[in-house]
């Protein structure tokens, strides 16, 4: 890596996910030793997880000042965990993604050196593009029909939501033609100061707050690079997705309405 970012802070939102992060916090912290990226920290943002979650993050912070636990009080919010990691992150640099392993640390490091090399641009891993891949298919390595489904399973993913949301985020790009394939990612580095909009997230119920996100940094003229990733299956844990047609069906609306304002 020939340049490096300043400062980053990694916003881990969670749910549930103790089982999950006993893996991906020791990983991130490996990469970014790696990366020799020394002025990083690590948010969990908890909404009230009941798993021990929050016991697991405390144990980690007796060792070390480079994680954070937020404990939120209030209504269960994916996008206002967001936010309220962003606002109390202390760096210059901010990346946020799922808790669940399904972005894992080979994925964080392709991110983090893109943003080294375009330190002015927002980049997104992007399941969507060349070289990328949702929850394990990819197109350098493809499933059969069969064994794609037996793999996803036996995860603790559902492949109702996988299929749709894959074949949804084609009709939400259609509805917004701004050159973005993955329009639900969910997966984001960036300066703060770029993220500091409180209203993209407080406006919004789930992930749609991406689109919203996408819109406002195309409508501001940001540059936007998408860097291909594969999505893993759940490690552990249930998805908060919900996985039958019709709650799926409902909560599409705010997506489509996400891309239809103006």
């Amino acid at each position: 890596m020939n340049k490096k970012i300043s400062s980053l802070s990694i916003i881990l939102p969670t749910l549930n996910e103790k089982e999950n992060l006993e893996i991906l916090i020791p990983s991130i912290r490996e990469k970014l030793n790696k990366l020799k990226i020394d002025n990083y920290e690590i948010l969990v943002v908890d909404d009230g997880s009941q798993d021990g979650t929050q016991a697991y993050v405390e144990q980690i912070i007796l060792d070390s000042n480079s994680v954070r636990l937020l404990s939120r009080t209030t209504e269960k919010s994916l996008p206002k965990s967001i936010y309220y990691g962003i606002k109390s992150s202390k760096s210059e640099f901010v990346m946020w993604l799922d808790a669940d392993g399904s972005m894992d640390a080979d994925a964080i490091e392709k991110l983090i050196l893109t943003i080294s090399e375009k330190q002015e641009a927002i980049i997104v891993g992007s399941r969507f593009i060349e070289g990328g891949g949702y929850k394990g298919q990819n197109a350098e390595k493809k499933l059969s029909l069969i064994n794609y489904f037996m793999k996803i399973s036996n995860s603790e993913d559902s492949i109702v939501a996988i299929l749709l949301s894959k074949y949804f985020n084609k009709l939400i790009g259609s509805l917004l033609s701004i050159g973005i394939k993955d329009l639900t990612s969910g997966f984001i580095i960036g300066k703060r100061k770029y993220f500091m909009t409180e209203e993209i997230f407080s406006r919004s119920v789930y992930g749609e707050y991406f689109i919203y996100l996408m819109k406002f940094l195309n409508n501001n003229k940001i540059e936007i690079v998408e860097v291909p990733y594969v999505c893993k299956p759940r490690l552990s844990g249930y998805s908060k997705t919900s996985t039958n047609y019709f709650s799926l069906l409902k909560l599409s609306v705010p997506y489509i309405r996400a891309a239809l304002i103006k």
